[in-house]
């Protein structure tokens, strides 16, 4: 509430106007839906509409609405009556209650009504409005104050009604093996199912809920303002009365901010809202594997409900220093570029990082199909995608048989922004579930740029003030806190690892902007993708100068640490000279020698979508290109040659490949005998 708004409600207080008259005031406003309009409608002159005021309000409140109008604050007004009424009740002592019923109570209940509500709120004046509601069926409902004392025989038959129903799919999931079994099972469940409908109607009398509610003041845009419920915690998940879910995300003096989860058909101000005291989570299981979910974890995929053995919040604090383990085991993309120069452990967050379509999905992709038999985990996050788009890659998925081992989460551009805000964060809680059962996960965000916009488009719909590019001044926050959860545990707490590869689109190249720099600065390195490069047939597309991993040599193997020492600086080399003689006629032998390798350098580094190499492959196709085996080679035949050589090993040295593998080292030994295949080879 601003200054300008407690300066009039001081206005009503020194007029001590009764109570009363602010609740005919309130009724006034709800009735006459079209008022407001009318009251700051500038072809209505002031007279007229000092006019209006005085024909329709009460003469206690005409003084005050008229100065509300002058100054241009009509939409206020009905919230400013409501914390005035609030002013006044807590200044009596006295609590205001509402029951609804079907048969009226007796005296001596309204009695027990009146002494019960007086001891639990602690006030010595009660009044009681008593309104009849056949819609609740029988028995009663009282509102007092921010909670709702449920004893409606409707609430008790829904109960009931969803604790049938879960214990009935629970039960038919449940296949018998053989004919005899299954009519053991079948007269089972039955029993099993008359055994729970006694429990219920036995319980029926007693199931009560006892919740605190609140109502809307202020809805649109998927944003809705309630007043009351006190005790509502920040990211709490709120019920709507149209069924819909919402996440607590401002929390004020009287009022809170949610944001809708779902359709706000059907809602309006004044509709009820009913805290459920829990934060906002996803359903976990196994059976998540294979499947395409939305945000709240929903099946999208057409192909049945997922049950969850466990719920795991959303939001979770990062696990602490002790707690972790340093990175050391590699996570292999199957690019060798980035296996060579930019390594990945499990437990590191590398960002990924280039203009639009340069090919930062298909990195991603690249290495969730590479981790095919390698017992790590795979979550995508699609967040403000096209639809076809998260299809298309589902399909690539599928087709590389790496669905088996993965989660695609999708909040779509047709989404709205609150499924786009939590979705990184649910993915993230599913991998954690995973994590906690001691398994390597591998999460991909793409893209945190629009998770980013998603979030200020909500922030400036609730009202929080904007900072740089309009963001508001915690979108740091909004990132750290998502990529803090990606570590590696140490054996105590289970041993499994998250690593995180989030995604980030520049424009025009511009890693200076808001959002990339602080990704990097969260970030435990960046594989930068120029237009350039990508342009120019160098694909995947990674600039060698800007590319770093701060994890480095400690997450590769020997044997790709051994064949990849001067990999970046020879390339770094070769940028530089290319870029020096590009004018130049002439050449000397050394300067020569430098470029021609330069070339079969970028050339090796070339690599087909969705072709990710194994570190066997990796390992020698380097160590012919390092050690002069494809010197004589001309461009136009490095990959013929590259790929007869890896057919040629397969048939003929085998055991090469496989002690490679194993050892991951390159012994002395080894490089003999590679080398003399490779001669071989060559002959």
């Amino acid at each position: 509430m601003t200054e300008n708004e407690r300066n009039y409600i001081r206005i009503l207080v020194q007029k001590n106007v009764p109570i009363e008259i602010a609740d005919e005031t309130k009724k006034i406003l709800s009735v006459c839906d079209n008022l407001p309009d009318t009251l700051k409608n500038p072809v209505v002159t002031d007279e007229e509409k000092h006019s209006i005021i005085r024909q329709i309000f009460p003469k206690e409140v005409q003084s005050f609405v008229i100065s509300v109008c002058d100054g241009g604050a009509v939409d206020s007004l009905a919230r400013m009556i409501d914390e005035y009424t609030e002013l006044c009740i807590e200044k009596q002592g006295s609590i205001r209650a509402v029951v609804r019923y079907v048969t009226p109570l007796t005296e001596t209940q309204q009695e027990d009504m009146k002494s019960f509500i007086k001891e639990k709120f602690g006030r010595n004046d009660v009044n009681i409005e008593y309104r009849c509601d056949p819609d609740i069926i029988g028995g009663f409902i009282l509102n007092a104050g921010d909670y709702e004392y449920d004893k409606s025989y409707r609430t008790s038959l829904k109960l009931m009604r969803e604790t049938l129903k879960h214990r009935t799919n629970k039960l038919n999931s449940s296949e018998a093996p053989d004919a005899l079994e299954g009519e053991i099972d079948h007269a089972k469940r039955a029993n099993d199912i008359i055994s729970v409908l006694k429990s219920e109607v036995s319980d029926f009398d007693h199931k009560s809920g006892v919740t605190e509610t609140g109502y809307i003041t202020r809805m649109g845009d998927g944003i809705a303002v309630i007043h009351g419920m006190n005790h509502v915690m920040y990211g709490e998940l709120v019920e709507f009365e149209n069924g819909v879910r919402g996440i607590i995300q401002n929390i004020e003096t009287r009022t809170c901010g949610a944001v809708l989860l779902g359709s706000d058909h059907g809602l309006t101000e004044g509709s009820s809202v009913t805290r459920t005291g829990k934060r906002a989570g996803v359903g976990v299981s196994d059976a998540l594997l294979g499947r395409v979910v939305d945000a709240l974890g929903s099946p999208i995929d057409g192909l049945g409900t997922i049950p969850a053995e466990d719920y795991f919040p959303i939001e979770r604090e990062a696990p602490g220093v002790v707690e972790r383990k340093s990175v050391t085991v590699p996570l292999e993309t199957g690019i060798l570029a980035i296996d060579s120069m930019f390594p990945i452990g499990r437990g590191q967050r590398e960002l990924i990082i280039g203009d639009r379509q340069t090919g930062k999905t298909s990195i991603a992709v690249d290495t969730i199909i590479n981790q095919k038999g390698k017992d790590v985990i795979c979550v995508y996050v699609a967040i403000g995608q096209k639809s076809s788009t998260v299809a298309k890659l589902v399909n690539t998925l599928k087709e590389n048989g790496a669905m088996d081992y993965s989660i695609v989460v999708s909040a779509s551009a047709s989404d709205p922004a609150p499924f786009q805000y939590i979705a990184p964060y649910s993915g993230t809680a599913m991998a954690e579930y995973f994590m906690a059962k001691g398994k390597d996960v591998l999460i991909v965000y793409d893209d945190l740029s629009k998770h980013a916009v998603a979030y200020r488009a909500m922030s400036l719909l609730l009202h929080r003030p904007p900072g740089r590019e309009a963001y508001p001044g915690d979108v740091f926050y909004l990132h750290s806190r998502l990529l803090e959860r990606s570590s590696r545990m140490d054996d105590e707490h289970g041993g499994g690892s998250i690593t995180a590869l989030p995604i980030i689109e520049t424009l025009a190249g511009d890693v200076s902007a808001y959002i990339p720099t602080n990704v990097i600065s969260i970030t435990d390195g960046q594989i930068f993708l120029e237009s350039e490069l990508f342009f120019s047939g160098m694909r995947p597309a990674v600039n060698v100068g800007l590319s770093v991993s701060r994890v480095g040599g400690a997450a590769q193997t020997k044997a790709m640490k051994k064949v990849s020492g001067t990999l970046r600086i020879d390339l770094a080399q070769f940028r530089e000279m290319e870029i020096f003689t590009q004018f130049s006629s002439e050449l000397d032998p050394a300067t020569t020698e430098l470029l021609n390798h330069g070339r079969l350098l970028m050339e090796i580094l070339k690599q087909p979508l969705y072709s990710p190499l194994p570190h066997h492959e990796q390992v020698i196709i380097l160590y012919a290109a390092t050690h002069g085996f494809m010197k004589d080679v001309p461009l136009k035949e490095v990959r013929e040659f590259r790929t007869n050589l890896l057919g040629y090993m397969r048939i003929y040295a085998n055991d090469i490949i496989k002690e490679i593998d194993t050892e991951k080292v390159l012994s002395d030994d080894l490089c003999k005998r590679l080398e003399k295949v490779i001669s071989d080879f060559k002959g």
